[in-house]
C-alpha cells in the first residue's frame, strides 16, 4: 500500500470512529454543528502561524500525494503549502474561494507566505487574496513571511501595502504553550458588541468594563481589563487573584466562571450572563418582598456564601456582599457574584485584614464596620452585610432611607446605629427579626456563621408553612 493510500485509510478511520487524535500530518477537530466551518479541518502540515504559541516546524518534508477526501479549503491550503501554482489555479478556477479559511482562520496566502513560495503568493494576490487577513492568533501573511525569514515574499507583500500587526505580550503571557491555563479562551470566539455594555466601574485599583458577549452561541458576561491597567502591578495582581478564586468555585448559588483571556490583549474574565439583572434592580422595581420570597432569596444567598466560607484550604470571605453583587438567573434563583475583588492579608487561621493599597467605597451601604475602619475581621463581615440585605427585602427600603448613602454608612459603621423596623411585627415570620439583629450585631463574635443561618432560615420556613396565618402565605410559589 503506498503512502497516499495509507493516509486515506488513516483519515477515514478517524472519521468513522469519531476519534479526535492527530494523524501524522493532518489533525481533525470536531466543531459545533452551528459553526460555519464545522466541515473544515485544522491545517498542520508545514510551518505554522508566526503567532501560534506552539509554532510547530516539521523536521522532515516528505513528498505526499494529495489525500482525496479533504474538503476544497484544505485542498487549496495543501497545494499552496506544496508550492503548486497550477494546483492552486485549478482549484480557484473550479470555484474555491481564494480567501477560504481553516479552523485556525488561515488562508492559502498565510500558508504560502510561511513556506516562502513566491510564485504562489504572487498568483494568489493576482486573484484578489485578502492581503491583511488575520488568523486566530492575529497574524497576517506578511508577519508569517517575516517570522520565517522569507525576505522576497515579505517584500512583495509589503510593496502591496500589507500590514504587520504589532504584537503585545500580556503580563500573564507564558513562554511554554504547556503552561497556558486550562481556562484560556480563544478571544476570536467571543463576539462582543459595544452596544451591549453592562457597566463600567472602579474595581479597587483596576478599571474594568463589563460587556455582554456571545461565546459559542451563548450569552456571557465579559469583564475587560482597561488598557491603563496593564502597566499597574496592583491591577494585574487583583486580576490574577480574582481568576484564582473564580477558577475553583462551583455551586448553584455562585456565579459560574466560564473562562478567561490572559495570553492576548485585552485580558478578559468571562462568566455566565443573567438577563434578569441583579438583586438591587429587582428590589428597586418590586419594593418590599413577600415573606416567602424574601426567605427563599435569603436561603439562596446564604447557601452561596456558606459555600465560599467553607472552601478549602482557605475560606473565601466576600467582603463586598451587596444586592448589586447578587444576580438573578432565568429560573428566579439568586447567585452570588463579585467575590475575589478584594484581596486580604491573612493574619491568622481565622482573622484577616485588607491588603494594601485598597480603596473603600464610602457609599456602600452594606459594608461591614470592620472593613470600613480597616480593622481585623473574620467571616462575620459577610453576615453583617447579609443582615442588611435581608432587612431591605423585608422592609422594602434601604437602611436609613431617605438619608444619602454616605450618612447612612457613617451612622452604622461609626456611630454604631442600626435601622429601625418600620413594618409591623405581625408581618415578620417568627424569629426572623432576631436573626437580622444578630447578623448586624456590632460584636463580630455574636454574628452567626452561615451554616447556622441556613439552619435557622430553614426552621423559620418550616414553622411558617405549618402554623397559623403564615400557612397560606407559604403555600404560594416562590416567584
Amino acid at each position: 500500500m503506498d503512502r497516499a493510500a495509507q493516509l486515506k485509510r488513516g483519515i477515514s478511520r478517524q472519521f468513522s470512529t469519531g476519534s479526535m487524535k492527530l494523524s501524522a500530518k493532518f489533525s481533525f477537530k470536531r466543531q459545533n454543528s452551528l459553526d460555519p466551518r464545522s466541515n473544515n479541518v485544522r491545517f498542520s502540515l508545514g510551518r505554522q502561524s508566526s503567532l501560534d504559541p506552539i509554532r510547530r516546524n516539521p523536521n522532515t518534508k516528505d513528498e505526499l500525494s494529495l489525500p482525496g477526501n479533504l474538503d476544497s479549503t484544505m485542498q487549496l491550503l495543501f497545494v499552496a503549502c506544496k508550492g503548486d501554482v497550477q494546483g492552486v489555479k485549478d482549484l480557484l478556477d473550479e470555484g474555491v474561494d481564494v480567501n477560504s479559511i481553516d479552523l485556525d482562520g488561515r488562508t492559502a496566502l498565510h500558508i504560502a507566505a510561511c513556506e516562502g513560495h513566491v510564485d504562489v503568493v504572487q498568483f494568489l494576490l493576482s486573484r484578489k487574496a485578502n492581503i491583511d487577513a488575520r488568523d486566530r492568533w492575529g497574524s497576517t501573511a506578511c508577519a508569517d513571511a517575516k517570522y520565517y525569514g522569507n525576505v522576497e515574499t515579505y517584500n512583495i507583500l509589503k510593496a502591496r501595502g500589507a500590514k504587520v500587526p504589532k504584537t503585545r505580550k500580556t503580563p500573564m503571557s507564558v513562554a511554554n504553550p504547556r503552561e497556558v491555563p486550562e481556562y484560556e479562551l480563544n478571544p476570536l470566539e467571543l463576539q462582543i458588541r459595544k452596544s451591549d455594555g453592562i457597566s463600567k466601574a472602579r474595581l479597587l485599583s483596576s478599571l474594568g468594563t463589563y460587556q455582554v458577549a456571545k461565546w459559542n452561541g451563548t450569552k456571557v458576561s465579559v469583564k475587560i481589563l482597561d488598557k491603563d491597567s496593564y502597566s499597574d502591578p496592583e491591577s494585574i495582581n487583583a486580576f490574577k487573584h480574582e481568576l484564582t478564586l473564580l477558577e475553583k468555585v462551583r455551586h448553584p448559588n455562585v456565579v459560574q466562571f466560564v473562562g478567561a483571556v490572559t495570553q492576548n490583549v485585552p485580558m478578559m474574565i468571562v462568566s455566565e450572563y443573567h438577563p434578569r439583572g441583579d438583586l438591587s434592580s429587582y428590589l428597586q422595581k418590586k419594593g418590599r418582598l413577600s415573606p416567602s420570597k424574601a426567605l427563599r432569596f435569603a436561603l439562596d444567598i446564604a447557601r452561596g456564601i456558606n459555600y465560599l466560607h467553607e472552601c478549602k484550604p482557605d475560606p473565601i470571605i466576600h467582603c463586598d456582599l451587596r444586592p448589586k453583587n447578587i444576580l438573578l438567573d432565568s429560573g428566579g434563583q439568586l447567585k452570588v457574584a463579585g467575590f475575589g475583588l478584594i484581596r486580604l492579608s491573612k493574619i491568622s487561621p481565622n482573622k484577616a485584614r485588607l491588603a494594601r493599597p485598597v480603596t473603600i467605597d464610602q457609599t456602600n451601604l452594606y459594608i461591614a464596620p470592620e472593613i470600613f475602619k480597616d480593622e481585623l475581621f473574620d467571616r462575620g463581615v459577610d453576615a453583617y452585610s447579609f443582615g442588611l440585605i435581608l432587612y431591605e427585602m423585608m422592609e422594602g427600603i434601604q437602611p436609613f432611607h431617605p438619608k444619602v448613602p454616605e450618612e447612612a454608612v457613617k451612622l452604622m459603621c461609626v456611630d454604631v446605629k442600626r435601622p429601625s423596623f418600620k413594618i409591623k411585627s405581625k408581618y415578620y415570620p417568627p424569629d426572623l427579626k432576631e436573626l437580622i439583629e444578630e447578623c448586624w450585631c456590632p460584636d463580630l463574635s455574636i454574628r452567626p456563621c452561615f451554616s447556622e443561618i441556613i439552619v435557622r432560615l430553614d426552621k423559620i420556613v418550616g414553622n411558617c408553612s405549618k402554623n397559623g396565618r403564615w400557612k397560606d402565605a407559604f403555600k404560594l410559589p416562590w416567584l
